[in-house]
């Protein structure tokens, strides 16, 4: 082997793209902008219908704008699928004054789960003595 295939490649591959330039996120981003485009069509349809009179059509006015900014949300998610702004949750904590009682609840758990073994183990010991003085 000499010493030119020994060396790794290091220029990204001819097909590797960006994963907002793929064909997913093209017919991606497609879609946000055709919904945007009828989300302002329709907005601008119950604006007018709105101002000759017709009461029921404010509500559309305010709903159509909601529903774009829903799209936008969602289009933003399908590209950047593990984003998030939550902080990471704290383990929670018990206040000072109830630790001796969180140690000693803690401390019958252990006993009782010891006397449930032991039971387990004693009882399986008569079932094994029982099957064996029914084999003889």
């Amino acid at each position: 082997m000499s010493d030119a295939e020994k060396v790794p490649d290091v220029q990204p591959a001819k097909g590797a793209q960006s994963p907002l330039l793929g064909a997913a996120a093209m017919k991606t981003h497609l879609t946000v902008v055709v919904g945007l485009a009828l989300c302002v069509a329709a907005f601008w349809f119950e604006l007018g219908r709105a101002e000759r009179g017709n009461e029921l059509s404010w509500a559309y006015v305010f709903e159509w704008p909601l529903l774009a900014i829903f799209a936008i949300y969602m289009w933003w998610k399908l590209l950047h699928p593990g984003f998030t702004i939550r902080k990471a949750r704290e383990k929670p904590t018990v206040a000072p004054e109830y630790e001796g009682m969180l140690q000693a609840w803690q401390g019958e758990v252990r006993k009782l789960e010891m006397n449930r073994r032991a039971e387990e183990a004693g009882s399986a010991q008569h079932t094994g003595d029982a099957a064996t003085l029914d084999d003889e």
